[in-house]
């Protein structure tokens, strides 16, 4: 996939983690056949790396791995380890061409998950990292809980990894605490200091996700880490359609990927994961393009980019006038020239009352063949 800002020519990598950290979702299981499916999808879309999985696992884990790895993808494709030279054997024996090496980088974790030291850390990641390089795969060093960690030897942490031989950096926001704007601030910080390549991996604790994860990017990360509907672990992680839309429509990036795909991407993995995909999702809910205030509609009759800051297609959706309590006469017209009816001023005003009454009563709006009875009945009424 080519993502590229257009002003400076600089491109970002798209990391997919839905079938590592997305699946770390309380109560998620993927089948095997799912994640070879959603690896595939994934893959057609144009994502450049996915992270599919845990091979220490071992059991369906470690074989769901192993397919995906000779499917012969376009992506390259990932596995997640822990700073554990037999976690890493694990992963070369799946096949896979690139390891993530996971190690706490805070005290917090250091001092009450790890129970150990800093000095501990980096030799534990390092010799990681060498065994890694000796087999010749691609590695991503991730700094668990980096948000909470003591810059200066987040700094050290980056430099050593870099020596050791690791590819790129990974900026994790555990527990999704940061803000755009001082994160936006630490990654220019962190890139000036090590000059590595950074991805950032932005948890949505606070809403902030996709909004960190951008921002992350603006001050310099080259990769960024999500997932498909914001999939992972407690509040989710950045998501995959929002964090692309978000870099092509707002921020101007060339996005060579195939959006037509998020909705069926999104519809999949929502029932693969047992996961409702509410209709209020931002890109690809159904309610991205549907309008049902009279003022929204009747711009959106006239012309769609009035409401709507990209076209409905461009992500596998639908535009949708929904009649109900808040609707208006040029939604009444314009719902009967679907039928070939074209109403005049008396007809629209009676139905639009009648519209708004039956909306209040079923707090709802109305389907079309409620619709269409109330003008029958208009007709009765008027002899028609």
């Amino acid at each position: 996939m080519s993502i590229k800002d257009l002003k400076t020519g600089k491109e970002i990598t798209i990391v997919d983690t839905t079938l590592r950290d997305g699946e770390q979702t309380a109560g998620v299981v993927f089948s095997n056949h799912e994640k070879v499916a959603i690896a595939e999808l994934l893959d057609e879309l144009g994502v450049d790396q996915l992270e599919v999985g845990i091979p220490t696992m071992g059991g369906d884990e470690k074989a769901a791995i192993k397919t995906i790895a000779k499917r012969g993808l376009k992506a390259s494709i990932m596995a997640w380890n822990r700073a554990v030279v037999s976690d890493i054997e694990q992963s070369i024996d799946c096949g896979v061409d690139a390891v993530a090496i996971s190690i706490s980088v805070s005290d917090i974790h250091i001092e009450h998950k790890l129970k150990t030291s800093r000095e501990w850390v980096l030799e534990s990641m390092v010799k990681a990292v060498e065994f890694a390089k000796k087999n010749g795969v691609y590695i991503s060093v991730n700094g668990e809980d980096s948000s909470r960690a003591d810059r200066d030897f987040l700094v050290q942490f980056i430099k050593e990894a870099k020596n050791a031989g690791a590819d790129r950096f990974r900026y994790c926001d555990t527990v999704g605490i940061m803000e755009p704007f001082k994160i936006n601030s630490i990654i220019k910080d962190l890139r000036d200091n090590t000059n590595f390549d950074i991805e950032m991996h932005t948890h949505n604790d606070f809403g902030m996700a996709t909004a960190n994860a951008i921002a992350g990017i603006l001050g310099g990360a080259t990769h960024v880490g999500v997932t498909v509907n914001g999939l992972g672990e407690r509040a989710g992680n950045a998501a995959l359609e929002e964090v692309l839309m978000a870099l092509k429509h707002v921020y101007g990036y060339e996005v060579n990927a195939d959006t037509k795909m998020f909705r069926e991407l999104s519809e999949y993995v929502s029932r693969a994961s047992g996961r409702d995909l509410p209709i209020w999702k931002a890109i690809v809910g159904t309610n991205m393009f549907a309008h049902e205030s009279g003022i929204h509609a009747d711009g959106a009759i006239k012309n769609p980019k009035n409401y709507e800051a990209f076209s409905p297609d461009e992500v596998g959706l639908q535009r949708q006038l929904v009649i109900g309590k808040h609707s208006g006469r040029a939604s009444i017209i314009n719902k009967f020239k679907e039928y070939g009816e074209e109403l005049d001023s008396q007809a629209a005003e009676w139905l639009l009352a009648k519209v708004r009454e039956v909306s209040v009563n079923l707090k709802r709006s109305l389907f079309d063949k409620e619709i269409v009875q109330l003008y029958r009945d208009y007709k009765r009424i008027n002899k028609q």
